[in-house]
């Protein structure tokens, strides 16, 4: 073939991925703007289609496996969430919550292992554009000129008679009140961590110059605005925890391999008074977040769950993903002011309960094997030659800090165990294993 058409075909490939890469990640972390707009069996209709689509690319691409730089973790983990459908106490909905996890695991190789850092950066910095643009204009086209709270166009759940809860609105209109707006996604808390890790994202890109300056800083203001209106105390949380750990890693750098004990030993330091600190006061850190001594009903949900996980605290009840509201234990677990909620808002309460002790220790180690490679990527040089002189990179930081994010949003939320949180953990564990920045 002439070498020109070769080089022509590779170019298509390239955007095409590129193009399947965004909009993967774009329907991962705005499901519930496609539930809301389409109903949930529309939503199953186009996850079904994006999910072949995406299978037949990475089967095509015919990539390499090797043992040696698989994540034996995400392997045992998804073995493990296969095999209690075999002692589950609602076998049914474990076999759809296994399928929803493996269609959503494709997804995560799919974006580690066809990417590249540049490509993956390029990705998630097109999915959140897209997110956090129609976010704000969908707030500001309510506020405009509907100017009154908007309701799903198919909600999930019906629409009782005279007050409805807040959380059944898709959009609430406070956008010229200061918010806390929901966007597209029709919560705030989760546009609060697109806008987290649109942050991280736009910020390297800025750093690394991958886009242009006047795009990047645009983008870095209305992702900070998007953050502020939503008012998010969680999220805000999340920042300041990644914050810190953006801070520790640019330490490491600066102080190269030969003094990083000092480094090492503030970080423990730091994460240990941190640790007394919560303990003492964790009666009063929701005040300063401004939020209920309960954390928003929190409080409650988690002594359910932990009160059921101890009922079968080795192997759990059997993987769901998200909660199925129509079995048992899960009816009428979490529901507060008339919503029934569908998690723990505590990934690792989560994992415990539907596969006990043993799945909670997989997805430690997990999450601590993926954030420790992330780590030293991050703060040491790329190495292509014997001397250990090459400059740092930005991108380096990018697994780094999207782990920390996700990390810290887990404390509050399980979006890390579903859908985009999902997909970018098992995305950062394959690509974390296999290339560096």
């Amino acid at each position: 073939m002439d070498p020109a058409r070769v080089a022509a075909v590779r170019t298509t490939t390239g955007t095409a991925e590129a193009v399947l890469a965004s909009f993967a990640l774009f329907t991962l972390f705005a499901g519930d703007f496609w539930r809301n707009l389409i109903s949930w069996p529309g939503y199953f209709v186009l996850v079904g289609v994006l999910t072949v689509v995406v299978g037949v690319v990475v089967v095509r691409s015919r990539p390499r496996f090797r043992w040696r730089s698989t994540p034996k973790t995400l392997v045992v983990f998804l073995a493990l969430a296969i095999v209690s459908i075999a002692w589950s106490d609602y076998p049914g909905a474990s076999a759809l919550g296994v399928i929803a996890q493996l269609a959503t695991t494709l997804g995560g190789l799919f974006l580690g292992l066809r990417l590249g850092w540049p490509g993956l950066l390029s990705a998630l910095g097109n999915a959140f554009r897209w997110i956090l643009g129609l976010s704000l204009l969908f707030e500001l086209v309510v506020a405009a000129i509907v100017r009154h709270p908007v309701l799903p166009l198919t909600p999930a759940q019906p629409v009782p008679a005279g007050h409805l809860p807040s959380a059944f609105y898709w959009s609430r209109d406070l956008l010229f009140h200061g918010g806390p707006i929901q966007g597209i996604l029709g919560n705030s808390n989760l546009l609060a961590m697109i806008a987290l890790l649109s942050l991280i994202v736009f910020g390297i890109q800025l750093a690394d110059r991958t886009v242009r300056r006047g795009s990047a800083i645009t983008w870095l203001v209305l992702a900070a605005l998007a953050l502020a209106l939503t008012r998010s105390a969680t999220v805000i949380a999340a920042a300041l925890v990644t914050a810190v750990v953006l801070g520790f890693a640019l330490w490491m750098r600066r102080a190269g391999p030969a003094r990083r004990t000092p480094v090492y030993v503030t970080a423990f330091a730091l994460l240990a008074a941190g640790i007394v600190l919560i303990s003492v006061f964790a009666s009063r850190i929701p005040a300063l977040f401004g939020k209920s001594e309960d954390l928003t009903g929190r409080l409650d949900i988690w002594q359910a769950v932990i009160g059921l996980a101890q009922q079968r605290p080795v192997a759990g009840w059997g993987w769901v993903s998200y909660w199925a509201p129509w079995v048992k234990p899960f009816k009428g677990l979490a529901t507060r002011g008339g919503v029934e909620y569908l998690q723990a808002h505590n990934a690792w309460l989560d994992v415990w309960l539907q596969l006990g002790i043993a799945g909670l220790v997989v997805f430690v180690l997990l999450v601590l094997t993926t954030l420790g490679r992330a780590w030293f990527l991050a703060v040491d040089r790329p190495r292509f030659t014997v001397a250990d002189d090459q400059p740092y990179r930005a991108i380096a930081l990018l697994p780094l800090l999207l782990m920390a994010a996700l990390i810290a949003q887990s404390f509050a939320e399980s979006r890390i165990l579903i859908e985009g949180g999902w997909a970018l953990l098992v995305a950062l564990a394959v690509a974390t294993k296999r290339t560096a920045p």
